[in-house]
């Protein structure tokens, strides 16, 4: 009798360990584990809108605790999440976000009462205008997992496509309206859709960057021309023993050596053009030997590709062009 109690007990605990897995699966399902990402470029799904933001500078993990302040003070409003850097590339310290609730869209202003609510507790507020093409993709927000998921499936699937395309598409917007989340990304005046801390930022940035072109153009070019008047003056010296062996060696007067050097003299005066020809193709020659001061040049180079992965395939000026 007690065996069979035991077996009795064993099928039902292992009953309840298939209702619980079947149940966890149920809810990943539900939460969009398999739905079909599907990527495309058009118009978008939002117009213009008003919102209420915090601008930070650091990891994308941290942007939970700005979604759950927003939703404190008004839980009826759409959240967005404005991503500006790739965190593939970025260090997470050095990421760039602002995460805030819309407000209003369209021709709808926002009361002055929402204004004076959101900014009592930090939040500022900014309009972004109506993108006129995007890259977009949408997945179901149906539970707090669905983000997660969300997050670990749509953004590759938007790399890819941006990629295969050669697309300039950014900053990736993140739009959670009733069950669905958006994800957005503009092909045109992506400056429009940096707040104000993000276009100081990227002021500052340029600003740093050509401090540094210069300061490695001036070293560059004194390294330039030091190397090029120490290649003079072992130019000049082999000249001058070329000159003086020759009148050894050949046999003419002394007097008519002297009059071929003060021809060579006159020669290199009036040629100099010629001698700064040949001067730059040595140039070239060491540039290409990776030896002297031009060997500075791919650290530039090197300094220039990096900017451009450091953002989702992000032009240099965009900021620059909304704000003009």
């Amino acid at each position: 009798m007690s065996i069979m109690s035991d077996w009795v007990l064993l099928g039902l605990i292992a009953a309840l360990v298939v209702l619980l897995l079947l149940t966890i699966f149920g809810f990943v399902v539900y939460s969009g584990l398999f739905t079909e990402v599907v990527v495309s470029a058009g118009s978008p799904p939002v117009g213009n809108i008003t919102l209420a933001y915090k601008f930070r500078v650091g990891p994308y993990g941290e942007s939970g605790q700005l979604f759950t302040d927003g939703c404190s003070i008004s839980s009826k409003l759409c959240s967005i999440g404005v991503y500006y850097d790739n965190p593939h590339t970025v260090p997470p310290e050095k990421c760039r976000f602002a995460i805030g609730r819309i407000l209003s869209e369209g021709d709808t202003k926002p009361s002055e009462e929402q204004i004076k609510r959101f900014q009592k507790y930090g939040f500022k507020i900014f309009s972004f205008p109506a993108p006129s093409h995007v890259v977009m993709a949408t997945f179901p927000f149906t539970t707090p997992l669905s983000i997660h998921l969300a997050v670990n499936r749509v953004h590759p699937a938007l790399d890819t496509y941006i990629k295969e395309r050669k697309l300039c598409a950014h900053p990736r917007i993140e739009i959670y309206k009733e069950d669905r989340i958006y994800f957005v990304c503009p092909l045109a005046r992506q400056g429009d859709f940096y707040v104000p801390e993000m276009k100081e930022l990227e002021r500052k940035s340029r600003a740093a960057a050509a401090e540094a072109e210069d300061a490695q153009t001036d070293i560059t070019g004194a390294d330039t021309m030091s190397e090029t008047s120490s290649i003079s003056i072992e130019a000049t010296t082999d000249s001058r023993d070329t000159s003086v062996a020759t009148s050894i060696l050949l046999p003419f007067p002394a007097s008519r050596g002297r009059e071929e050097a003060d021809n060579r003299s006159e020669h290199s005066y009036s040629e100099s053009g010629a001698s700064g020809s040949s001067f730059e193709e040595l140039d070239l020659e060491v540039t290409g030997d990776g030896e002297g001061a031009p060997g500075l040049l791919p650290d530039v180079g090197y300094t220039g590709n990096q900017e451009v992965t450091d953002k989702w395939t992000k032009e240099p000026i965009a900021a620059e062009r909304g704000e003009e």
